[in-house]
Parts: C-alpha cells; sequence; structure tokens
C-alpha cells in the first residue's frame, strides 16, 4: 500500500490536486482511498458528484460508539473511497484535534484492512503545521509528501514551513518531501519563482500544471476534467502527475 500526503496552503488548490490525482489513478486502475483533512470537508466533493459526504466528526457526534465504516467511508468515481475528516463544531474545539479523532477511528474500525486499498492519499491542509495536521507525517501514515503551490508569495511560505516540519520528523523515519507540484497562477516570472524557491527549499518541482477554465467546467459538471472534460489539455498533465507520484512513492506491504 501507498501511503501518500498532499499539503499545500489553503486556496492554493490543493484538493482540486488531489482528486484529480486520485481519479486519474483509478481510471489507471488502482484502488484508491483519499482521507479529507481539512475542516471543510470538501476534499472529496469533486469525486462524490459535486455532493459532500458525512464527515467522521459528525457521524462520530450522531452515532458514538454505533459508528460503522459504512458511515464514513463513501465510493465515489471509478471506486475511490472517499472520507472527510471533518471539524469542530464552529467556535468550540480544536480543527487539529478533530484529525486525529478521525484517524484514530479509522485505526479502531480497521479501514484500510476492510478495503485494502492501494494507495491512500491524505489531503491536508498546510496553513498550520501543528497538531493533527501535521499527524500524517508524525505518526506514520503517510511515507511520501507533495506540496502543492504556486509563485505566490504565501504559498511559498506555507510549502518551506511544510517541508520544514516534515524535516523535523525525518529521525523517526516516516515520511520526506518527494516534490513540489506547481499550480500555476499566471503570476509574472511564475516558473522562476518557483524554480528558486525549490532550490532553497531543496525539492525539485515535479509538475507544472497550467491555469485553465476546464478545471471550472468540470467542477460546474460535478467532477474532475478525469470525468467530465477528457479532451482538456490538463488531462494529459494529471496523467503524467499521478504517474510521477507513483514512480516517487513506495509501495508496502
Amino acid at each position: 500500500m501507498r501511503k501518500i500526503a498532499i499539503y499545500g496552503k489553503g486556496g492554493i488548490g490543493k484538493s482540486t490536486t488531489t482528486s484529480h490525482i486520485s481519479a486519474m489513478l483509478s481510471v489507471m486502475g488502482y484502488k484508491v482511498m483519499q482521507v479529507g483533512c481539512d475542516p471543510k470537508a470538501d476534499s472529496t466533493k469533486p469525486l462524490m458528484g459535486g455532493k459532500r459526504i458525512p464527515t467522521v466528526l459528525d457521524q462520530l457526534r450522531e452515532k458514538g460508539d454505533e459508528l460503522e465504516l459504512s458511515d464514513i467511508v463513501f465510493e465515489g468515481f471509478g471506486g475511490v473511497l472517499c472520507v472527510e475528516s471533518g471539524g469542530p463544531t464552529p467556535g468550540i474545539g480544536c480543527a487539529g484535534r478533530g484529525i486525529i479523532s478521525a484517524f484514530e477511528k479509522l485505526s479502531e474500525l480497521k479501514a484500510f484492512e476492510t478495503y485494502k486499498p492501494e494507495i491512500v492519499i491524505y489531503d491536508v491542509l498546510g496553513d498550520v503545521v501543528c497538531g493533527g495536521f501535521a499527524m500524517p507525517i508524525r505518526e506514520g501514515y503517510a511515507r511520501e509528501v507533495f506540496i502543492v503551490t504556486s509563485g505566490e508569495m504565501m504559498a511559498l511560505y506555507a510549502a518551506d514551513n511544510i517541508a520544514r516540519a516534515v524535516k523535523n520528523f525525518a529521525s523517526r523515519g516516516y515520511a520526506h518531501v518527494a516534490g513540489l507540484i506547481q499550480n500555476s497562477r499566471n503570476i509574472e516570472n511564475e516558473d522562476q519563482i518557483v524554480d528558486k524557491a525549490s532550490k532553497e527549499i531543496g525539492v525539485d518541482v515535479i509538475m507544472r500544471i497550467p491555469r485553465s477554465n476546464d478545471i471550472q467546467k468540470g467542477e460546474d459538471l460535478g467532477g474532475t476534467i478525469i470525468q467530465y472534460v477528457p479532451t482538456s489539455e490538463l488531462y494529459q498533465k494529471y496523467k503524467e502527475l499521478a504517474e510521477r507520484v507513483l514512480s516517487l512513492s513506495i509501495d508496502e506491504p
């Protein structure tokens, strides 16, 4: 099983990138599970026909010890298994703690043993890499980390923080940063800006995704371009990205 985490600043297109990778991997014949680790709980929407699924935390609050895997794991496009950790009641509790609770419940219910995914992808908010947001890299849930960024200052600042956080846990033999994914915003000299940052961070840019209205077309139809706009030039880009992610990840028993 390959265990991958995709981090990035909020609003950078991290969830869009993650769902397109999951969709493409499913088309390529892999059994994928995508776990959304963002309080907004919208990571898997493009895989679920544009609809939100019940979150682990919401179901825990409602069903408690009666909670079953079928209450929190849903099958989306291409058979991708979709999970959303969710967040606390607004103004009460910690979003990071919510992710920890969700991970613990998935482990308790033996989700991976039951569904046997070949690839698990965690979609993690990277504005603050602490507590539950660090759990995929801190507790060995993920082996490879990919960071979605652009040439914007705050996106690169977040990418640097994420890379530093991963390195802080390197001694435990868990995750390492396998690459940067440039989700382009068409700012001036963007490629050069990202390349300069990648050298400073010490991580290669593995793919540049050009800005395209085709993403919005897919979202308007309730999914990804993999499903709804296969003629898009981005289709091949996401195929190359999925293949690259696979080539840089470790297959574990």
